[in-house]
């Protein structure tokens, strides 16, 4: 691993082989080693850089809270800060957020672009959705009420909240703010070649973004690899590789 600067903040990263770039965007609570297999098969043909975005491994946590466009920002800048014109962009679930704002508003930087079981689409509200939202408004109440009320407001988020917002702790709320961007009037804006991987199996973010995408995105196509879930490019690597090595032009897998 390497460390820079970037925005003032002191971020790791990964980078080795040679040729064009590519940049590899982990998921919300991953590092740049949750790349690692793909890394290491990329770098026969490409250049690779691997990033632990702010707050996740060893990378320095925003100083306020973030959303996904400063995410977006910043990895403009971490760009511009190593003198890359253009990259192929990787990104999975959250990493797939940052890649669909990046490539909307910064089409130049982008050749093309991978979505991997990608965040970004608003999903229907449900009830149990809903009920989420009362206890979080009753759990703020309760912590007005002393020790013995915050000690409550935590017992019930702990049982009602996803398990990425119970694991959050400081960076509850990034997260907050991530979730609630919806990203689906960005993408007719991509102007990237797009191909879409998806777990048929992933209830992270189901199939049906993917589909989503596929429709919205001007020049996408969508790859449903069976019996994989919301990682699916560990789930299924081998078929991941062949399907990435036919997209970026890779003459060997």
């Amino acid at each position: 691993m390497h460390s820079t600067e970037i925005k003032g903040l002191s971020v790791s990263y990964q980078v080795a082989g040679e040729g064009d770039v590519v940049l590899l965007l982990h998921g919300w609570g991953g590092e740049a080693a949750s790349f690692q297999p793909v890394f290491e098969w990329l770098t026969r043909s490409h250049k690779v850089y691997a990033l632990d975005l702010p707050g996740f491994g060893k990378s320095q946590m925003p100083l306020t809270a973030w959303d996904t466009s400063d995410y977006a920002q910043f990895v403009t800048a971490f760009l511009e800060k190593f003198c890359i014109p253009k990259a192929h962009l990787i990104g999975h679930s959250f990493g797939g957020r940052i890649s669909i704002i990046l490539s909307s508003e910064h089409p130049e930087k982008v050749d093309k672009l991978i979505l991997v079981d990608s965040a970004g689409i608003k999903p229907r509200r449900t009830a149990k959705y809903y009920f989420r939202v009362g206890v979080a408004k009753a759990g703020k109440l309760l912590r007005r009420c002393g020790k013995y009320g915050n000690h409550l407001a935590n017992t019930v988020s702990q049982r009602t909240g996803s398990k990425d917002y119970q694991e959050a702790g400081d960076m509850r709320a990034t997260l907050v703010k991530v979730v609630n961007q919806d990203l689906r009037p960005l993408l007719p804006r991509i102007a990237a070649s797009t191909l879409l991987i998806w777990g048929e199996n992933d209830k992270d973010t189901p199939v049906s973004f993917g589909r989503i995408m596929e429709k919205e995105i001007p020049d996408a196509g969508l790859v449903v690899l069976k019996d994989a879930g919301h990682f699916s490019y560990l789930d299924k690597f081998p078929q991941f590789c062949r399907i990435v090595a036919s997209f970026l032009q890779i003459s060997s897998v």
